[in-house]
């Protein structure tokens, strides 16, 4: 790619994003402006929703399994490989951390087994595509369909149905006075794993600008002939990048299932798309953590939007059509974000000593 078509995609995903960046705000100036002038109308009930300290409670709470499962499709993208999985990650770290939550009774202990399986999982998914050279997008369709069998059979057979067992759920942190803040107040009462979200935020980012094996995981993502030169394994980089997002997902999966003290497998099971709306998120957020997460946020908060929208019944629309509110906004913004700049040799395969 020539640097001047580079430059090219670059200033168009910006621009892209800017679009979509000013729709936003301009949308949220004018419901602000509307609320406060008539606060009676449709304009004024959504604007007391958006502002409520309930609505940022259950984005953040929303946002938890997406973002963790971002973070790790970053990893491994970064890094040279397509993790489309991550749905099934979720899933199976879902099934997993409520299954040993019952068991040894323990929802800490159920949280790392959720975390070793999924991290099996995606070391599963590894050696399939780094080892043996498999299609990474086929893979990763197969370990999400392995876990959306694999999850619910697991169910039937332990608990005779779908659905499992409730189990213990992990209680809020509460911050004295600060919780007491209006609408800003719920991010100083939220559950534990919601302050893991931000830690994990940090961290990823700092890890990927900061450090050492950052600056493999990027080489290896965009000149793995590079790093091989200067002496790294690309192989092991990929290794280890794809298992740190099997371990990401894994704490986003069992999360979101021991928040909610149950795994649920009926359908697309409690996941229900959330993995695939994370890839969204990271392409939006251009393999950014912390972009990441906004458009993690963004997304959940349509999420939590849409059902105080149908519980309150504030527009007169059938319900179905406000339920579809987060999901047209993803095609949305597929559509308007332009070109991402992916790793350069994202679904390449690489060994040493290739030309």
């Amino acid at each position: 790619m020539s640097e001047t078509s580079l430059r090219s995609n670059l200033t168009e995903g910006l621009d892209s994003r800017r679009l979509v960046a000013g729709v936003a705000a301009l949308l949220l100036v004018a419901i602000g402006v509307l609320g406060v002038l008539f606060p009676s109308s449709d304009a004024g009930q959504v604007l007391n929703i958006l502002t409520a300290k309930s609505t940022l409670s259950a984005t953040l709470r929303l946002s938890v399994p997406i973002a963790f499962a971002a973070l790790g499709g970053i990893f491994a993208e970064k890094s040279g490989v397509i993790n489309i999985g991550l749905e099934g990650l979720l899933i199976i770290s879902a099934f997993g951390g409520v299954y040993f939550a019952d068991v040894t009774g323990s929802t800490w202990l159920g949280l790392l087994a959720g975390v070793l399986a999924s991290t099996l999982l995606a070391l599963l998914f590894a050696v399939v595509c780094i080892e043996f050279r498999a299609d990474q997008i086929i893979a990763g369709l197969a370990i999400w369909l392995i876990a959306l069998g694999l999850a619910p059979f697991a169910s039937q057979v332990v608990y005779g149905g779908p659905n499992t067992a409730s189990v213990p759920t992990i209680g809020t942190v509460t911050i004295p006075y600060l919780s007491d803040i209006p609408s800003l107040g719920a991010l100083f009462d939220a559950t534990p794993f919601v302050y893991m979200m931000f830690v994990a935020v940090a961290l990823s980012w700092w890890t990927l600008n900061r450090t050492t094996f950052g600056r493999w995981v990027i080489a290896s993502g965009e000149n793995p002939k590079a790093l091989d030169t200067a002496g790294v394994d690309v192989q092991r980089v990929r290794y280890a990048a794809v298992v740190i997002s099997g371990v990401l997902a894994g704490i986003g999966g069992a999360a979101l299932s021991l928040s909610l003290g149950q795994f649920t497998g009926n359908g697309p099971t409690m996941v229900n798309g959330k993995g695939f709306i994370a890839i969204v998120a990271y392409l939006f957020g251009n393999y950014n953590p912390i972009g990441a997460m906004l458009s993690t946020m963004l997304f959940a908060g349509l999420d939590a939007l849409q059902l105080t929208l149908q519980a309150r019944d504030v527009f007169a629309i059938p319900q179905p059509l406000v339920r579809t509110i987060p999901y047209v906004t993803v095609i949305v913004v597929l559509a308007l974000v332009g070109r991402t700049q992916i790793p350069e040799a994202a679904g390449d395969h690489y060994e040493s000593g290739d030309d």
